[in-house]
């Protein structure tokens, strides 16, 4: 019975540190622990137990986790600056990289522009956000 303590024990252990780190790591071990208290419930000899307990670890952990992975950990929604590459604005201010001017709006906001290119855009064409240096979107011609 003090075998099934400690296994109950080690699982209650591996899901406090799961939920403290999310990383998918501890989770896979927990449910090993769990599976080696039951085999200490049936009164199996302890090496018995460590040895069910390794095997159903690295099973979980090898055959269950890349599917938890793939549908827990989708890559984070873009948001702020990150969410304007790829949007359309158009020039407010004729966009010249010699003279440094250039002006776009974008979502309602002005933001200082600069061509991506190095080539000239008037003002009134549309633009796509290629990318972002400091605060100034770097635009291509659409």
């Amino acid at each position: 019975m003090t075998w099934m303590v400690i296994w109950l024990i080690a699982t209650a252990a591996l899901i406090v540190m799961e939920i403290v780190s999310l990383g998918l790591t501890t989770i896979w071990f927990a449910g090993g622990a769990l599976v080696a208290a039951l085999t200490a419930y049936l009164d199996l000899h302890w090496l018995a137990q460590i040895l069910v307990f390794a095997v159903v670890s690295l099973l979980l952990l090898f055959f269950t986790r890349p599917l938890a992975v793939k549908h827990l950990m989708k890559e984070p929604e873009k948001t702020n600056v990150e969410g304007l590459i790829g949007k359309t604005g158009y020039v407010t201010k004729a966009i010249n990289n010699l003279k440094a001017e250039g002006e776009v709006k974008l979502n309602g906001m002005e933001w200082t522009a600069r061509s991506k290119d190095d080539e000239i855009i008037e003002k009134d064409e549309e633009v796509i956000v290629d990318s972002i240096s400091g605060v100034k979107l770097i635009v291509v011609k659409k």
